[in-house]
């Protein structure tokens, strides 16, 4: 198979690997480029474990091919914490037990992000909606949607 050259802004620095044709985003992301962050779960855009930011928009990665990632800036989960310091979501998930076994947690992160990005103050059924591609097999939502709140500093709205 040929491959092609895929520059790109990963987390906010430069990126450049080799995709091979037809190579989804989600395989490029962990295979070349070596960030681990965005989970394969279904393989088939049902679950969100696999979901990432490109332009500040979500996308299912096992669904979007690598090349369409050439000039864009991607963001994974990765890429949220600035050193040692968390997101201001990755903190309310811990605070809230957003996550048991972690698996769905990336994909939740950045799609709370997406929607925070463009809606700093959210209504839960706005963060429900936002989350509703995203499924989590362990802690029943209810943790997640209070976490994303919290981020949001709209506990009083809830």
């Amino acid at each position: 198979m040929a491959k092609k050259p895929v520059t790109f802004t990963l987390n906010g620095r430069e990126s450049a690997a080799f995709a091979e044709e037809g190579q989804n985003l989600l395989d490029f992301l962990r295979r070349s480029v070596g960030d681990l962050s965005p989970k394969y779960g279904c393989g088939q855009g049902g679950c969100g474990a696999c979901t990432v930011l490109i332009d500040g928009e979500p996308h299912l990665s096992c669904l979007t091919l690598a090349e369409a990632a050439a000039g864009r800036k991607v963001e994974t989960a990765s890429g949220l914490a600035t050193g040692p310091v968390l997101h201001r979501l990755q903190e309310a998930f811990m605070e809230r037990f957003a996550a048991q076994c972690g698996f769905c947690t990336p994909g939740m992160l950045v799609s709370a992000k997406a929607l925070l990005d463009c809606n700093p103050r959210p209504t839960r059924d706005e963060i429900v909606e936002a989350l509703s591609g995203n499924l989590c097999r362990c802690t029943g939502y209810e943790p997640i949607i209070e976490a994303v709140l919290d981020a949001a500093g709209e506990r009083a709205r809830a």
